[in-house]
């Protein structure tokens, strides 16, 4: 008998008791390597002693002081360590607990720069299909991932939504990589022209596609275009990091690999390595003085903003990441991962893409290389995959609906930092056990 209201009603699920490096145990003594990390989050794995004794100072000296009417020492301190590294003009940082309340408050925020600039028409939000953004309102209507989206359609938040960069399926072969992502990069441009750019407040995507489609980065130079775009009409661009950021791609902001620099960018999961739930949203300079010249009230706020524990933890994780180049790791064991995936999966007659950056990787499964074809959606392939893989001991992330919410399987890989040589090995052979039992029921 339990009262936890799980995520599937008929989960039956072990209890995770403890974690060594990449592995979590459960109550029977079962070891579970950390393939991806939890949800792209684990980047430290499962018993760092630093960030652990980070998060009990924290609590010993004061556990929670409301952002109403304190700061703290590891809010500031998180805050000053973050842009210190972040790219361009980003100047400030808002601390919230998760991924899904950093879009929302980014969102939020593009809304309120317009209107405290005189632009009141500004409120149309622009993203992309096949999209995840988070599972709050705001973040749900910005998501273009239609299997999420339909339940709640009602609830949702007009936005527009436009084509992904995603040149395994939609590159055409009479075109370069680059003409490509300026002809998806322009589909930006045309919504904003269709709707009347005094009406568009922002673009908003991830750097590099996770959940949804499985670790698809853009070809080069489509963010530029996009930059480009925005500056043109004066939207904002904000930049989705909450899967892809904190190290994982192999650099400690995943813009960087694309040489753009957002107005708003948003981080979690790696920003507290699932030691404490945190998120963040950082803002460029201009942003912040509109809001301090203005009303000086950013209308937005929840009670765990900034909370101390969770930004001692972030602090803690963040100089890990910079001061054991384990931002360096990530790139050095994702090319070992890649290479390793690549030579066992590479003429794999149902794995059609290999893709990704750093320690962020997915693989898509298909029923025939030639064609694309995929699987029939009701076999729920991810869904069994995913299965296999636990039962041998592997936690990886399936998904299903890869191309337009319902058709497509892929899996997405996002294991710790501190991944080591032998564990990529076994990594890619129980994955590949798994495969085999997929295909096989």
């Amino acid at each position: 008998m339990t009262h936890i209201f799980p995520r599937h009603t008929a989960m039956r699920l072990p209890r995770a008791v403890s974690g060594d490096g990449c592995y979590i145990i459960d109550d029977s003594g079962k070891r579970y390597l950390d393939a991806s990390g939890g949800a792209a989050v684990s980047c430290l794995g499962h018993s760092d002693k630093t960030v652990t004794e980070a998060i009990k100072r924290q609590l010993d000296a004061i556990p929670f002081a409301h952002t109403g009417f304190f700061t703290s020492e590891a809010a500031e301190e998180l805050a000053d360590l973050l842009i210190a590294h972040a790219p361009g003009d980003l100047d400030r940082v808002y601390l919230v607990s998760g991924g899904s309340e950093a879009v929302e408050a980014a969102i939020k925020l593009a809304r309120q720069y317009h209107l405290e600039r005189g632009e009141p028409s500004r409120a149309r939000i622009i993203a992309r299909r096949q999209s995840y953004h988070g599972n709050t309102i705001g973040a749900l209507s910005a998501g273009g991932n239609m299997w999420r989206r339909e339940p709640f359609g009602p609830l949702l938040v007009d936005m527009s939504h436009i084509a992904p960069c995603y040149a395994y399926r939609d590159q055409r072969e009479d075109e370069s990589a680059e003409e490509y992502g300026r002809r998806v990069a322009d589909e930006l441009e045309a919504e904003i022209l269709a709707r009347g750019p005094e009406t568009i407040a922002a673009f908003i995507a991830e750097p590099v596609v996770g959940a949804t489609l499985g670790a698809v980065p853009a070809v080069p130079g489509y963010f530029a275009r996009i930059r480009e775009i925005c500056d043109r009409y004066g939207v904002l661009l904000i930049l989705d990091e909450v899967m892809c950021g904190m190290g994982r791609t192999g650099h400690l902001f995943a813009c960087d690999a694309d040489g753009v620099v957002p107005d708003i960018l948003c981080i979690a999961k790696g920003l507290g390595a699932g030691y404490q739930p945190i998120g963040a949203t950082l803002c460029s300079a201009a942003i912040y003085s509109a809001i301090e010249t203005g009303s000086g009230l950013f209308q937005h706020g929840h009670t765990y903003l900034g909370h101390p524990a969770a930004a001692a933890a972030g602090r803690a994780v963040v100089s890990a990441l910079v001061e054991r180049d384990l931002v360096g790791r990530s790139r050095d064991m994702g090319a070992k991962l890649d290479a390793a995936l690549r030579d066992r999966f590479g003429q794999h007659p149902h794995v059609g893409d290999i893709r990704g950056r750093g320690l962020f990787l997915g693989l898509e499964l298909v029923a025939d290389r030639e064609s694309k074809t995929t699987f029939d959606p009701a076999r729920k392939l991810h869904a069994v995959i995913k299965k296999a893989a636990f039962t041998r001991g592997l936690i990886c992330y399936p998904m299903g609906g890869t191309i337009d919410g319902r058709h497509g399987d892929h899996i997405l890989l996002a294991p710790p930092f501190i991944l080591e040589d032998s564990q990529i090995d076994e990594l890619v052979d129980k994955l590949a056990g798994a495969i085999e039992d997929g295909l096989a029921s």
